[in-house]
């Protein structure tokens, strides 16, 4: 059977595309896995690895046009990937000749749209992260029983930063950070540690964002993303960042904020909901790149056999990296 991957990424968030529809029958989970773990290794998978694989598969029901599923790295599987969902919206957009619709994700059908470019050439989308949840029920959070987290230090993470929790609806750790500590080297160790699978604050793990403040609505968000390590740039985390920025950091609903990542930009608008038929409080609206590196295709027997050489297949490169290059040397990161 012949398994066709395309690699994209969202702010150099890389992921493979595997479209479950195109198949002459569907994977089960544990070859999904299996094939994730072999392509995504950025030693010895297809064209260095990547975060992820994307599996697009049939909507369950009505209303979406396609489903995303999203699994990590290490085989696990997330419940939301903001970078991700943009460049499933691209490659169903396409398929199907919409612009405008819905992509059922494990928790809710969320919105998507193209949207206008960041920069000429570079193919934008915006998509709707939801819904969002305090709870520490929903966040898989255990600390002092405390039913949600704000703006609070943890003793055995740090005795000098603040913390906020939030799931949108994947769990993130959020701390607002001056320069020296984004770049140094507590967020490696703080998220190492919530995701060592021996913790009692998160038994599960959670995604842990470090944010600076680089001016009014303009923040630099660096994450280490669960089942992944630090990654050039998570949607989901910036998203949260977005939120917590307006609620404790004296951001404001309804404005453009600019987000920046190791991996590039997007720009954010943090809503608060007065639709009584949305999935939440709030939902934040997130826009950025959707592009698109090139494809190839393997058959499944090539993916089950170790002695296969990944680094040797030939990918169909679409060129769209180079546009995505010079935007990203024109902010000066």
């Amino acid at each position: 059977m012949e398994i066709t991957l395309t690699k994209v990424h969202g702010s150099d968030n890389e992921f493979f595309i595997l479209d479950q529809t195109k198949l002459e029958r569907p994977l089960t989970d544990p070859e999904i896995i299996s094939i994730t773990q072999r392509v995504s290794d950025r030693k010895t998978g297809l064209w260095n690895g990547a975060d992820g694989v994307l599996v697009v598969e049939s909507p369950t029901h009505a209303g979406p046009i396609g489903k995303m599923r999203v699994i990590n790295a290490d085989g696990s599987e997330a419940s939301m990937c903001g970078n991700g969902i943009r460049t499933v919206a691209r490659y169903l957009g396409q398929a199907h000749q919409q612009s405008d619709f819905k992509i059922e994700t494990m928790y809710a059908d969320l919105l998507v749209k193209q949207a206008t470019p960041l920069a000429p050439g570079i193919k934008t989308f915006q998509a709707e992260i939801s819904p969002i949840s305090f709870a520490a029920k929903d966040l898989g959070l255990h600390w002092q029983d405390l039913p949600e987290l704000h703006h609070q230090k943890i003793g055995a993470l740090s005795d000098q930063l603040f913390f906020t929790a939030v799931a949108v609806p994947n769990p993130h750790l959020i701390s607002y950070v001056d320069h020296e500590t984004l770049v140094g080297p507590e967020l490696g160790r703080i998220a190492s540690y919530l995701n060592n699978g021996d913790n009692p604050i998160f038994p599960s793990g959670v995604n842990v964002s470090f944010v600076e403040v680089l001016g009014d609505n303009h923040l630099f968000v660096r994450t280490y993303e669960r089942g992944v390590g630090y990654t050039n740039a998570c949607g989901t985390g910036m998203s949260a960042s977005s939120l917590v920025y307006v609620l404790e950091q004296g951001g404001h609903f309804e404005q453009e904020l600019t987000i920046q990542n190791p991996g590039g930009m997007v720009k954010t608008i943090v809503h608060e909901n007065t639709d009584p038929a949305r999935h939440s409080k709030y939902w934040v609206s997130l826009v950025g790149n959707a592009t698109f590196l090139g494809s190839t295709t393997v058959t499944l027997d090539q993916l089950n056999d170790p002695q296969f050489d990944l680094t040797k297949v030939d990918f169909a490169d679409t060129g769209e990296q180079v546009q995505y290059r010079n935007f990203v040397a024109s902010l000066n990161i």
